[in-house]
């Protein structure tokens, strides 16, 4: 479904992106994890040619994207949703509202549907009875759904997470990674997801690619990245296991 082949991206004199390949399949979810800072969210925005790289290529389905013209690349473009890692829901509009609007903005259907629409999404996502609330209402991870709704409402074929669980207590984040991987599941989407969250990403991914100094280090399944010996890698496994041990009281000193 989307390509990176030999993908270079500087800033000034910042080389962030250092021959990025990668191949990220159609139906799955993909999890690019990497320390902060380490340049995810820069690959993200190209798979949207928000950033186009210095050198290398961007394909999707088969389609170099770099080489299209601002119309082509619209069309490509509305094949795609987006969970911001904010949500970046419009403060002014209700739940509603804001899952309608990408409707009325690229879709000539009638009030009635778009209503329609809007429910059958806010229902997806366990928020039907909150479409007239506004985003200040909710909680935090309400205000995450709220924005899974909106980035499903076009029905995109790909759909991108910007650190969903950022922000979010332990018992909320399991509660997104469920409504990740339910939502992937029911509408057969391929998703990508930006995070450094190692405890979420082995929930809800079917691939995993670490981005390291600029490259993709470490690919492959879940299975698979916790047998990496690589040494960055291997301090994020390490935090998980001193988690779980903690977690059944391992490291309780009241003996």
């Amino acid at each position: 479904m989307i390509d990176f082949v030999d993908v270079h991206k500087s800033f000034n004199t910042q080389h962030v992106l250092r021959g990025v390949s990668l191949h990220i399949p159609k139906g799955k979810t993909t999890v690019i994890l990497g320390v902060s800072g380490g340049g995810k969210s820069v690959l993200l925005k190209h798979m949207l040619r928000l950033i186009e790289p210095d050198s290398g290529k961007v394909i999707i389905d088969g389609t170099d994207i770099l080489s299209l013209s601002s119309k082509k690349l619209f069309e490509i473009r509305k094949r795609f949703g987006m969970l911001f890692q904010d949500a970046a829901l419009f403060d002014s509009l209700t739940i509603g509202e804001n899952v309608a609007f990408p409707l009325k903005e690229h879709r000539r259907l009638s009030s009635r549907r778009i209503d329609q629409i809007v429910k059958e999404k806010l229902a997806l996502v366990g928020l039907e009875e909150h479409a007239h609330k506004m985003p200040s209402e909710l909680s935090g991870g309400m205000k995450k759904r709220a924005g899974l709704a909106r980035a499903i409402a076009l029905d995109p074929e790909i759909l991108l997470f910007d650190e969903p669980t950022t922000g979010l207590d332990p018992l909320m984040t399991k509660k997104i990674d469920q409504l990740v991987i339910n939502t992937q599941k029911k509408l057969n989407l391929t998703c990508v997801v930006i995070s450094h969250d190692m405890a979420s990403t082995f929930r809800i991914a079917h691939n995993i690619a670490f981005l390291y100094e600029g490259v993709i280090a470490v690919q492959g399944t879940p299975d698979e990245i916790k047998k990496s010996d690589h040494p960055v890698l291997s301090q994020f496994l390490e935090g998980i296991r001193t988690s779980r041990t903690q977690s059944r009281g391992g490291t309780n000193g009241s003996k």
